[in-house]
């Protein structure tokens, strides 16, 4: 008996906590403002995953300065410009409320990089050239700074791959 409820324990916990990703991710895709970032790809290849593209956000270069005196977890505030980019306008703190228009985006510092959350793109093998031109990643934003990356786009911030044909 007992050994029969820690194995359901155990799938249950096995089962829940993906489920629970998944829901996380989705409320976020389907509740969060969509905000473009500037960034600068890289190409390598995942033999083991595909072809993939590294993003590096310019959000994340810039700040690579500032971690020394910042938390290695928190959130940037930005604002969006009339295109629909997000701008760093300060490390978000306690003490100092948004401002209108202004939003949250977590971040993290990992091996001395600023990391968003959405650091590779996976698309089809042998598509590598219709997302070389990427100059911009879309996310979708929840008011938490939670963010998952839907797609790329090019530098008229037109979207780019399968669906935007």
């Amino acid at each position: 008996m007992m050994r029969a409820a820690v194995i359901f324990g155990g799938l249950v916990l096995a089962l829940g906590a993906p489920a629970g990703l998944v829901i996380q991710k989705e409320y976020v895709l389907s509740t969060g403002r969509t905000v473009l970032l500037e960034l600068a790809p890289r190409d390598p290849r995942s033999l083991m995953q595909g072809d993939y593209m590294v993003l590096d956000y310019a959000i994340s270069r810039e700040r690579r300065e500032d971690l020394e005196q910042r938390p290695h977890d928190g959130n940037l505030v930005l604002r969006l410009d009339e295109q629909g980019v997000g701008r760093f306008v300060r490390f978000d703190a306690p003490e100092t409320p948004l401002a209108p228009g202004e939003f949250k985006l977590r971040y993290r510092v990992r091996q001395e990089r600023v990391r968003l959350g959405a650091e590779s793109f996976f698309f089809q093998e042998g598509h590598a050239d219709r997302y070389a031109p990427a100059r911009y990643g879309e996310l979708r934003v929840a008011d938490s700074g939670a963010s998952v990356l839907v797609g790329l786009r090019d530098a008229q911030r037109a979207p780019m791959g399968q669906d935007a044909q």
